[in-house]
């Protein structure tokens, strides 16, 4: 059932969605992955990164085929949803709002500190805080008027990483990159994996607005696999380039691991690193609106379906906005960012993630087999192969995360056996929710 009621904006073009994949990710080339140093060192955490790349590359051309052949804000929900009913849909909804909820207030958290890295007097967390106020605000004008704020502020995000690699590039000496370069051997790359997989989490969300995307198909393949290469080439250029300033131990605990970076270079006072700093703010905000957008599509395609309480998929009638669900997520952001910190904010994150690809390759496999007929615009290259590495390869980053942060595994675990009783108790495992009838076509 489809009314005017619960129907998004048809506005995205190809390059809408490049920003948004790009900007939902960039943040990550920021901050958060220095902190898998502090567990495996520079080459631990490059040996880890590569692992995780090959699993992005494998993972966006086979979730591609899902994507384009079920275009529908819920994302891998709706893909769980038509392969595996109502259980498997609950654990992608649930999965991806920990992914994409979680990782707003680690961004927020990094906002903060850039703040407060050029001026002290401000305390990180209000700052954080009036983040989300802000941005939930924007998020409200409309799909079109937040996807071209996207464009804008990815292109200058990119342009500043860009003239970042420039600036520190000549003082890369090698023999910094290899001080002490796998001090926890092997075990090391494993437990830097969740900081490898935050250079592209959240990446998958551009599936959250597939619903809003003009000539979806072709669109939709375009912004992933650009979006993905993009990304690939700047997170190898920043992680190499900064690793060739200073010594890891120096930089593996911040928020704000470039900027201070280019201050060991050209000094705090240096009028670049204090310009760096300011425009640095760029890259934050292209990611923490880009997945306002998509955690807020999220939690309206669970509440259009009854998994989530109705209200959350109320619309605006102007600006076709899911107002309410863009209020409580950034309520439940907020809420986050004041218990946790920004290292265990990541993992929980990138554990939620791991979990989306693999019910989501699950659901690739499953839907080939039990629904043959169903129209596919783009078809995963190199099928199986390409789905099977990208499975395997999740499956391992989630059993090193489970072994490596066992206390946040299972606080994962307990919330998602939460939910589970509740969907259980409420009986809506009997009867199929409304959006059940997501065709191959995007209709629902």
């Amino acid at each position: 059932m489809q009314t005017d009621e619960v129907s998004l904006k048809k506005a995205l073009k190809p390059i809408h969605l490049w920003a948004i994949g790009v900007g939902l990710v960039i943040s990550g080339e920021y901050f958060g992955w220095n902190y898998g140093w502090g567990v495996a060192g520079t080459v631990g955490l490059l040996l880890a990164t590569l692992v995780i790349t090959l699993l992005y590359f494998t993972f966006i051309f086979s979730f591609t085929e899902l994507t384009t052949a079920i275009p529908h804000a819920g994302g891998p929900f709706a893909y769980a949803l038509k392969a595996f009913g109502p259980l498997g849909a609950l654990v992608a909804g649930y999965a991806t709002l920990i992914e994409f909820l979680l990782a707003t207030p680690a961004i927020a958290l990094a906002l903060g500190s850039y703040i407060h890295f050029l001026y002290p007097a401000v305390p990180i967390v209000p700052a954080s805080i009036v983040s989300f106020v802000v941005f939930t605000g924007v998020n409200m004008l409309g799909i079109q008027e937040a996807a071209w704020f996207s464009l804008i502020m990815t292109l200058l995000a990119i342009g500043e990483l860009l003239v970042f690699i420039g600036v520190v590039a000549p003082h890369f000496q090698l023999q910094t990159f290899l001080h002490n370069p796998m001090p926890f051997g092997w075990g090391g790359v494993f437990a830097a994996l969740p900081f490898a997989i935050w250079l592209f989490v959240c990446l998958e969300g551009v599936a959250m607005v597939a619903e809003e995307v003009k000539d979806g198909n072709n669109a939709i393949a375009k912004g992933y696999i650009s979006a993905l290469l993009t990304l690939t080439i700047l997170a190898l250029a920043v992680m190499i380039g900064v690793g060739g300033i200073a010594p890891w131990d120096k930089l593996d605990s911040l928020d704000y691991p470039l900027p201070e970076s280019m201050a060991l270079v050209l000094g705090r006072d240096n009028p670049l690193t204090k310009l760096f700093a300011s425009v640095g703010l760029f890259g934050l905000i292209a990611s923490f609106h880009g997945i306002i957008i998509s955690y807020s599509r999220q939690m309206f395609a669970l509440a259009r379906s009854g998994y989530l309480p109705a209200g959350l998929a109320r619309v605006s009638h102007t600006r076709k906005v899911p107002y309410v669900a863009l209020l409580v997520g950034g309520a439940l952001g907020i809420l986050a960012l004041t218990l946790l910190d920004t290292s265990k904010l990541v993992i929980l994150s990138t554990i939620g993630a791991v979990v989306v690809y693999i019910i989501s390759m699950l659901a690739l496999f499953k839907l080939r087999v039990s629904r043959p007929e169903m129209a596919r615009p783009f078809r995963a290259p190199f099928y199986p192969y390409f789905p099977a590495i990208a499975l395997g390869l999740a499956i391992v980053a989630l059993v090193a995360m489970v072994y490596f942060y066992p206390w946040l595994s299972g606080l994962f675990v307990g919330g998602l056996v939460l939910v589970t009783l509740l969907f259980v108790a409420a009986g809506k495992h009997r009867k199929a929710p409304n959006s059940l009838s997501v065709e191959a076509n995007g209709t629902v």
